[in-house]
């Protein structure tokens, strides 16, 4: 048996499963390739601080390794102020656009007029009930357990809200997701997919940013992370109203979280600290992971990653049908 839903379809993949484009150079064309060559929807963080040159760079780059489908992800609101990032991905045709947080509305008609899927994430009702006016191709709903920017509704209560919502679109569930049972949980509250960001950062074609990154994910359980705006105050980055930033609880979160004024205050002499301008000193580096993180304990290639979370997924069903 396989698990395959109206989902696949649409996007062209195998198995409805996709790994999140995770911005900042953790997901880039090694990771996308790998997960679309596996069968499902790989994805790059288009935003980049190098630049629209280099998000064409690594377009070609998972062309160059796979004709299989793929996605690019963009921030809303960054694309307010750097629209080029939609433009390289018009100019070259990209399968799929995946846009999170902000207004989505401005980039969604050109974006759907130059023949590109259009996939929305969304962290609430308010949101994904827009995005169904907007008339997106397909639906992303990220609960608050995910890692990195999210919003407060949890998974549970709102993939199947936005599914009710939905009606024909197809609906991702995103957040707290990491193996087959959570990929037939997702499937049990009518979304037709999942994206996975954590699990993917513990694989091998992972580029990770943070300073051990894949380390700490590995050592944290669910009590291990934190939701906080301390790493954005630190990358001088205000992010919409509702979304803050989930992470593993390290020394520099723990610090200040909940002193965000101090933070603000100090922020110039933290970021002294730094050799590399524009960037944290390593001690205030984040290590954004979900709640999953308790269930990710090794890392191995994307592949196998898709594999063995298919397979328990079908052993899950098989049971359940006893």
């Amino acid at each position: 048996m396989t698990i395959r839903t109206p989902l696949c379809d649409l996007l062209g993949i195998d198995i409805p499963i996709g790994n999140a484009g995770m911005a900042g150079g953790t997901a880039l064309a090694p990771l996308a390739a790998a997960v679309s060559m596996a069968g499902g929807l790989g994805a790059i963080g288009g935003i980049d601080q190098r630049g629209p040159a280099f998000l064409r760079e690594q377009i070609h780059a998972v062309r160059a390794a796979t004709d299989r489908p793929f996605s690019v992800n963009l921030i809303a609101w960054i694309l307010d102020v750097a629209p080029a990032f939609l433009d390289v991905c018009i100019e070259e045709r990209v399968p799929s656009v995946t846009m999170s947080f902000g207004d989505a509305g401005p980039h969604i008609a050109r974006t759907k007029d130059a023949g590109i899927t259009v996939i929305r994430q969304v962290q609430t009702i308010a949101a994904a009930r827009e995005a169904v006016a907007q008339g997106v191709d397909v639906i992303i709903a990220q609960g608050g357990e995910a890692g990195g920017h999210t919003g407060s509704v949890a998974t549970m209560a709102l993939v199947p809200q936005v599914v009710d919502l939905a009606g024909e679109i197809p609906v991702i569930a995103a957040g707290g997701i990491a193996d087959g049972r959570g990929l037939v949980a997702a499937l049990a509250l009518g979304a037709q997919g999942v994206i996975m960001g954590t699990r993917f950062v513990a694989s091998e074609e992972c580029t990770t940013s943070a300073h051990e990154h894949r380390e700490k994910i590995i050592a944290a359980s669910a009590d291990d992370t934190i939701f906080t705006d301390v790493f954005d105050i630190v990358d001088g980055m205000k992010w919409p109203a509702g979304i803050s930033g989930r992470s593993i609880k390290t020394v520099f979160a723990a610090e200040w979280h909940g002193r965000e004024s101090d933070l603000v205050a100090l922020r110039a002499e933290i970021m002294a600290e730094s050799g590399t301008p524009n960037e944290a000193p390593v001690r205030a580096h984040s290590a954004y992971a979900g709640q999953s993180a308790g269930l990710i304990h090794d890392v191995k290639p994307a592949a196998a990653i898709m594999r063995d979370i298919a397979a328990e997924a079908e052993a899950v069903l098989a049971k359940l049908r006893t």
